[in-house]
């Protein structure tokens, strides 16, 4: 492939040798032309982010929540960055009074809020590592992370302490200080003394630091951050250890691409917390705000009332899990589809002339500023009015979601891609750049970046379409697996992170992720089937939310588990005068039958070989969830784990198939 627009390379090629396979170009982002980003200055520790800002800033607008007056939400209101620091002192003096030196283990549970900032910023401040206990894990995955890590104390959100409970005894062996983010009722008191453990109020706590006053630790950029736990879709979670370095040089990167695209953040950008803290897409934007003395809004914690909250705060920036944005388009539709024809076609005219313009070449804001004005400015007002950048990760977009918001939304919409290992930040689509619809963008100016051949999987680095596993190397990534030295050397070979993840490089520098190296098996006539590659194809189809494919080698034929799409399908029913409520329909074999015809329409449209194409499928109304351990935090698939759970449906499906 030639030179590609927002690309260099900086290394040649590899072919394949000692029984490993060939590599493609090493290459890095056009905007680290000369050198990836020096070190922010005074910047050597996450202390450091929130401190200098705290020097530059100390009126600035910090940490914001709603106000409940007479039961009702009313505005947001704020801490100042004095205000903060002044607290975390308090709560970092009192740490220090209890005992919590340099170098022990903080967990954090709960939703995000400002108590979580200040307890993140206590340990910043004092060297303790901070690890986040997921908000979406039940007990057993909090149980194990606070023994493997040998938490000692733990910030927890005060409807979540029991479930804390519920992790005694086996974890009061590490665990010896709970401090409640509310109060703690007496009763709990009592259960957690009983177990020997201390527990105070936030309030309580806060006051055992009143009038102290202890030097903070030198810290280093080696010294270790934060241990994130990774849900995984198989197996135990994994420790990822990063780094202050890890998340500084990602910081100067992300701060390079946005100054080089004219969208660099100020003072006076605002953003929505409610993506978990516990992850750390949401962990290094909320570090990246701080570091501009920004401000940032917390969410009520209800879904439902997530655009009320937007409206309210009117965020500058919104990042999203493609599930947010995938309600909002569907929200959107339906309202279009509930206004009549004259809106509707007012609507269509106005989207193809806008997107036409951008197809020729128009930035977002000068294809169609009329349209903007008149039809498009109340998804903009829905938004709060002021976001002028969408940015979505964690997991792929639909492309024709991703088409459709660039239009309508009048903001900047990317798509990201990273992985708690490479802390986050790897790739990010850029603005007016259509051309990077359904690509996940160039690598960001701080990592260097290429593709390994996987011959069993037909995926050729050196070919004139190069695809290939993704590999990153530079200061962002991680510092290992804790206590995992093993599987650390399985993705770590000389220098270069394997992620595990198919990329395919497009024309423009872009990138698309195709494939996940693991997810292959071989069918009983001895055909391989890439299944998150077909997952991708078959996820086009508009009328089906989310699919799992499955076969195995005593199968001949692949059969699929689906959440068909409500209004889709509940709209064809009523074309077909089938009258039956959603769950019914799902049982409907004409509704199975028409999907089953969607599907094959998309499997001879993208040209898939005969034994790709689905022979069955089962239609599930409730669509996967955690609940039922069926996807992680992150919306991955759990193949074992939806295996286990639909085995009956595919023995039947796969018995039904083949009767005559």
């Amino acid at each position: 492939m030639s030179q590609m627009k927002y690309l260099i390379e900086v290394e040649k090629p590899k072919a394949a040798i000692d029984g490993r396979p060939s590599i493609g170009p090493v290459y890095r982002s056009i905007f680290a032309k000369d050198g990836f980003p020096p070190p922010i200055q005074g910047l050597d520790s996450c202390w450091d982010i929130f401190r200098l800002s705290v020097e530059r800033n100390p009126g600035n607008r910090m940490l914001g929540h709603r106000e409940i007056v007479d039961g009702k939400p009313g505005k947001y209101v704020w801490l100042t960055y004095k205000e903060v620091y002044d607290i975390v002192v308090k709560i970092g003096n009192s740490l220090h009074t209890r005992g919590f030196e340099e170098g022990a283990k903080c967990g954090i549970y709960g939703a995000n809020c400002s108590e979580w900032i200040i307890s993140m910023e206590a340990c910043n401040a004092h060297g303790l590592y901070c690890v986040p206990l997921y908000d979406t894990l039940g007990a057993g995955a909090v149980e194990f992370i606070i023994c493997h890590a040998e938490i000692s104390v733990a910030f927890v959100e005060e409807k979540k302490l029991p479930e804390v409970l519920k992790t005694f005894p086996s974890t009061t062996k590490y665990l010896k200080t709970i401090v409640s983010f509310g109060k703690v009722a007496p009763n709990l008191r009592e259960e957690f003394e009983k177990y020997g453990v201390e527990i105070f109020s936030w309030d309580e706590f806060s006051l055992l630091g009143e009038n102290q006053h202890f030097d903070l630790p030198v810290k280093k950029k080696s010294d270790i951050s934060t241990i994130m736990y990774t849900s995984g879709t198989t197996g135990d979670p994994k420790g990822v250890m990063i780094s202050n370095k890890s998340i500084i040089s990602l910081i100067a990167g992300v701060q390079r691409l946005l100054e080089s695209v004219n969208e660099e953040l100020s003072p006076e950008d605002v953003y929505l917390s409610y993506l978990p803290l516990a992850h750390i897409f949401d962990r290094v934007i909320e570090e990246l705000f701080i570091l501009h003395g920004a401000s940032i809004g917390f969410w009520r914690g209800d879904v439902k009332l997530l655009v009320e909250d937007i409206g309210e705060l009117k965020p500058s920036i919104f990042c999203a899990v493609p599930r947010v944005l995938d309600r909002i388009y569907a929200g959107l539709t339906q309202r279009l589809d509930a206004g009549g024809i004259f809106k509707k076609t007012l609507f269509n005219i106005a989207y193809s002339r806008k997107f036409g313009n951008m197809q020729k070449g128009h930035k977002h804001g000068e294809a169609s500023p009329i349209c903007d004005r008149f039809v498009f400015n109340k998804v903009k007002e829905g938004l709060g009015g002021n976001v002028r950048l969408i940015l979505s990760g964690a997991a792929p977009l639909a492309t024709h979601v991703e088409a459709f918001l660039r239009v309508v939304a009048c903001a900047h919409v990317l798509q990201g891609y990273g992985l708690t290992e490479t802390c986050a930040g790897t790739f990010v689509s850029l603005p007016n750049e259509l051309s990077m619809l359904g690509t996940v963008g160039p690598p960001v100016p701080n990592v260097d970046v290429c593709l390994e051949s996987v011959p069993e999987m037909g995926y050729d680095a050196l070919s004139t379409i190069p695809r290939g596993e993704i590999c990153v190397r530079g200061d962002p990534l991680f510092s290992g697996y804790y206590k995992r030295d093993d599987l650390t050397n399985e993705v770590m070979i000389d220098g270069w992170f394997h992620t595990g993840d198919i990329g395919e490089w497009q024309s423009d520098g872009s990138l698309k992720i195709i494939d996940r190296k693991k997810n292959i098996f071989k069918l009983s006539q001895g055909e391989y089937v890439a299944v998150e590659n077909l997952e991708n194809i078959y996820g086009l189809v508009s009328s089906i939310d989310m699919i799992w494919v499955y076969g195995n080698s005593f199968e001949s034929f692949l059969v699929a588990v689906a959440n068909p799409n409500k209004l889709a399908l509940e709209r064809w029913a009523n074309e077909n005068g089938i009258e039956e409520d959603f769950d019914s329909l799902c049982e409907d074999k004409r509704a199975k039958d028409y999907l089953l015809g969607e599907l094959n329409k998309i499997a001879k449209e993208k040209k898939l070989k005969g034994f790709e194409f689905i022979k069955a499928i089962h239609l599930d109304p409730l669509p996967f969830d955690m609940e039922r351990d069926l996807i992680t935090p992150t919306y991955k698939k759990k193949r074992p784990q939806l295996l286990k759970y639909y085995q009956n449906v595919i023995d039947r499906m796969y018995n039904n198939a083949k009767k005559p």
